[in-house]
């Protein structure tokens, strides 16, 4: 099955290897609405690929659309993730997200601006945090 032919948006630009352990795609739908209040964009990822742990000043909502997935707040399971879930992300929870090892994975994020910027990077999840998921 071609994954492109199943996606609602065009993939983007490839994301940076500072930020993805593997190769993902964002494409940003609105870098910011009329009140400067979010941003949204759509995020790709090829099996495997994951981004680093991170935060947002003023939290974050994941729409997935497609594949399967994962998202992990630091400290707590990975929970897994599937077509129709959503995840509302607090203010300033370290966590992850990205593909399962056999599947892309892709969702739509909309994310509050702040004046800290949209999102604070840290380090990579590692590859036995990774490998250990089910």
């Amino acid at each position: 099955m071609n994954t492109e032919q199943n996606e609602i948006f065009q993939r983007g630009d490839q994301g940076s290897a500072d930020y993805f352990n593997g190769t993902a795609w964002v494409k940003i739908l609105v870098p910011k609405d009329q009140t400067g209040t979010y941003g949204v964009g759509n995020v790709v990822f090829e099996p495997g690929c994951r981004n680093n742990w991170h935060t947002h000043a003023t939290g974050q909502i994941l729409l997935i659309t497609d594949g399967k997935g994962w998202y992990q707040e630091k400290g707590q399971a990975a929970r897994p993730l599937t077509k129709g879930d959503v995840v509302v992300i607090p203010v300033d929870v370290v966590h992850w997200h990205g593909a399962a090892k056999d599947s892309s994975f892709t969702h739509i994020v909309i994310t509050n601006n702040s004046p800290e910027g949209p999102v604070k990077w840290m380090e990579r999840v590692s590859d036995e945090e990774y490998n250990s998921l089910g």
